[in-house]
């Protein structure tokens, strides 16, 4: 089995073509390290992107919502959807408007979505989702009512094509524009998790230690 997803017209990466990367892991990588992403397909011929919780296990993609909602119905009846998470790292301050940038890590990915409707299945995908959402909460949680699972609705997509797109490093200024007296350079950004916020109705004597011990290896 390849390590690399093979290019394809669907995939290709066109400008900035350099920075491109269509291998598995680093698409993976990518993929799970983030918490939301933007999902598009087509309507009645128009475009619509709407962001929703997903979650990765080896080549398939498993997206959450309401059952009955627009986009859990759409996706289940479309033949091909596509899906995209980005990383914004940092701002490229360069020494001109054109040459100024971004640092990021972006992956897309390709598949034909399709609604499932086996109890077992939905439940191994909610589960799949909770655990690259919220890692060990799946086990800490009661168990979800019959009702509750069929109130949700869950989306599988098998990655038949992805690419990644990452962008590094300090501005690329024109030769001649280094003369120019203004700081250039990178702003780096990060997301993290602050502090827990308890629920007013906690019982008293329970810790978040899990859930502590849970983010720490969550990188956004």
């Amino acid at each position: 089995m390849s390590n690399e997803y093979e290019v394809s017209k669907q995939n290709k990466v066109r400008q900035l073509k350099e920075k491109a990367d269509y291998d598995k892991e680093t698409v993976h990588s990518i993929l799970d390290s983030a918490l939301l992403a933007s999902v598009g397909f087509v309507q009645d011929g128009q475009p619509v992107v709407v962001p929703m919780l997903y979650g990765r296990e080896g080549e398939t993609i498993y997206l959450h919502g309401a059952r009955k909602a627009r986009v859990i119905r759409l996706l289940g009846s479309t033949t091909t959807a596509c899906m995209n998470v980005t990383h914004l790292d940092a701002l490229v301050y360069a020494r001109s408007a054109f040459n100024s940038s971004m640092n990021y890590r972006s992956a897309t990915v390709f598949g034909s979505p399709r609604l499932i409707e086996d109890p077992d299945e939905k439940l191994h995908a909610l589960r799949v989702i909770s655990e690259c959402t919220m890692p060990g909460r799946w086990d800490e949680v009661r168990d979800s009512h019959e009702k509750e699972i069929k109130m949700t609705g869950v989306i599988a997509m098998a990655i038949e094509s992805a690419s990644a797109k990452i962008s590094t490093g300090m501005p690329d200024d024109e030769e001649e524009d280094y003369a120019i007296p203004i700081w250039a350079g990178i702003l780096p950004l990060r997301s993290a998790f602050t502090s827990l916020q308890s629920d007013d109705r906690l019982i008293d004597g329970v810790e978040p230690s899990h859930v502590l011990r849970a983010m720490e290896g969550k990188v956004l």
